[in-house]
């Protein structure tokens, strides 16, 4: 879906505004180290599809956090608006960071391998001008 430039910016607001409120005022230890790497508005402001990643052995106990949290974060939410209507909060685990991981990962093995061959052929190359 194509996203115009106030839709952008509605959805950098909602994002900026739920993370200070993880930073600031929720208190639950369970949605520490939780960052909110994006947020999707409805058109008419009445959902926010909100995307977060953590370490991967804290998933549950942030979907338990915000299960928890999502009412006081919601209220919180629409004080720092200046919306009419405060969005019903959906939160969903963002994948798009573990994905990166797995490939910066893969990249790096690679190149590990790519060095290790090199080196094996230079010192092949080096053996032979020997005889």
């Amino acid at each position: 879906m194509k996203q115009s430039n106030a839709n952008r910016k509605v959805n950098e607001q909602a994002r900026e505004i739920l993370a200070s409120i993880l930073l600031f005022e929720v208190s639950d230890p369970r949605l520490r180290l939780v960052t909110i790497t994006g947020c999707e508005v409805s058109f008419d402001r009445s959902v926010c599809n909100v995307f977060y990643t953590t370490e991967p052995e804290r998933y549950e106990d942030a979907a338990a956090g915000f299960a928890a949290a999502g009412g006081r974060i919601r209220s919180l939410m629409g004080k720092g608006l200046s919306w009419r209507v405060t969005p019903e909060l959906r939160f969903h685990l963002d994948p798009s960071v573990d994905e990166a991981e797995k490939i910066t990962d893969a990249l790096a093995r690679d190149a590990a391998r790519n060095a290790e061959s090199a080196e094996m052929r230079a010192s092949d190359e080096s053996f032979e001008e020997e005889e």
